[in-house]
């Protein structure tokens, strides 16, 4: 079900918590912001944890999809992992940028089992889905673990950009390509002297 009162607790809730974390933001403020009544916040969710869950669930795959290039913008499996990395880096440039919101949810709530957790870790295990299915049209000879280290990859470069709170320049998109021509046998003509062929 969705009404206007709804989408705006969800999109204040994806908002706050974001950027101040689950445990910092109360209900009040959460119910301010997004101009509702607490008894129409409880009308609507039972208890704060199922609207942290909630807010994730609804708005984690827009998180997830801006990471996805465009078949047209890059039309190799090559291109579209490593567009991932450059997208990122330009997101840890940002002013507004506290890393990946589902990694800080779990972080933050320290329970696996929790309903929030359990939203969180399907979108990374979707980034994780994708790397490896782009490592198998690459002819990687391990697409899983591959795809799992990409992953790892993204995570680490993530935390270093909030730990610094700085930009973290080409590193994660450079380290990818390495990590692909290490892998999967993929030589980049721009960063080997122009040996082999790119995807």
């Amino acid at each position: 079900m969705t009404s206007p009162t709804r989408d705006r607790l969800l999109r204040a809730a994806a908002d706050l918590f974001y950027a101040e974390g689950v445990g910092a933001v109360g209900v009040e403020r959460l119910c301010q912001t997004a101009g509702v009544s607490k008894r129409s916040m409880y009308q609507l969710f039972a208890t704060k944890d199922d609207l942290v869950a909630e807010a994730l669930r609804v708005h984690g795959p827009a998180t997830v999809a801006r990471y996805f290039a465009p078949e047209d913008t890059a039309p190799s499996p090559r291109e579209r992992i490593l567009h991932v990395f450059t997208t990122l880096e330009e997101q840890a440039g940002s002013p507004g940028f506290h890393g990946c919101p589902f990694a800080n949810t779990t972080i933050e709530l320290h329970d696996a089992a929790h309903q929030a957790s359990r939203v969180a870790l399907e979108f990374k295990e979707q980034l994780e889905g994708y790397f490896q299915r782009q490592a198998a049209l690459l002819g990687a000879p391990d697409p899983g673990q591959l795809g799992t280290q990409l992953l790892m990859l993204f995570d680490g470069a993530s935390v270093r950009a909030v730990m610094r709170g700085a930009a973290i320049g080409d590193v994660a998109s450079r380290t990818a390509a390495m990590l692909l021509d290490m892998t999967s046998g993929v030589i980049d003509p721009a960063t080997s002297g122009g040996r082999g062929s790119g995807a």
